[in-house]
């Protein structure tokens, strides 16, 4: 890959931001200010700030729907990662290749929204949601623009329908945004159906996406030899 300096990166004749930031002024939804890194981040992702990621990295420490529920990554700062730490990325050279699976956000049960860089199913581009009642990637159909705007338009509330409960909005503005809600039963048990009678517990959000992953991992067919 040829590697662009951030000034480069930055400096582009049409940012994406101006449209965002309209965008991003819609009710329910909280940006968070961008960190005094915020350049380096956009050099460590690659993409310039025309794009809908590079804008994010470059002028938000991330965004904060439903009163915590949605994290969408940035910058980083208030206790989000940024998006090419969380992606192990560091310095760019000639032989960088893009990840295979980009996260650009969470949600408070542990959930992880990615862009396929061609390590899911379908499309490359397309956001898919790890979702954690299902354990398993399921790919919303449309790329990381247009899912910026579903998410801050009302979007999460058919995909969160059966995962919600009653005074679910307060219990998630609580919490720290490095904070998630482990749930027991887990969502992905028979038992863990009914979401409203089930516990649910603060714990560091970060360990929570891992217990999925491992989850989903010890739980996965294992192929006849």
């Amino acid at each position: 890959m040829t590697v662009r300096t951030a000034a480069e990166l930055a400096a582009v004749d049409d940012p994406a931001w101006p449209t965002l930031s309209r965008m991003l002024g819609r009710a329910g939804v909280e940006v968070v200010p961008p960190p005094a890194w915020a350049l380096d981040v956009l050099y460590r992702l690659q993409v310039t700030a025309r794009s809908t990621l590079g804008a994010l990295a470059l002028h938000t420490g991330g965004v904060v729907v439903d009163g915590g529920w949605l994290r969408l990554l940035g910058g980083g700062g208030a206790g989000l990662p940024d998006l090419a730490s969380v992606n192990g990325l560091g310095d760019p050279s000639a032989a960088s290749v893009a990840p295979p699976v980009l996260v650009v956000g969470y949600d408070v049960l542990g959930g992880t929204f990615a862009v396929n860089g061609g390590g899911l199913p379908g499309p490359l581009g397309d956001v898919h949601w790890f979702a954690p009642d299902a354990l398993d990637w399921v790919d919303l159909g449309f790329g990381q623009a247009a899912f910026l705007e579903w998410a801050v338009s009302g979007g999460t509330a058919a995909l969160y329908e059966r995962l919600r409960w009653p005074g679910w909005y307060d219990e998630a503005g609580r919490l720290r945004l490095d904070e998630g809600l482990s749930v027991y039963p887990p969502l992905w048990s028979e038992e863990g159906r009914d979401v409203a009678r089930a516990s649910r517990t603060v714990v560091p959000l970060a360990e929570l996406v891992d217990w999925h992953y491992e989850m989903a991992a010890r739980m996965a067919p294992v192929d006849d030899v």
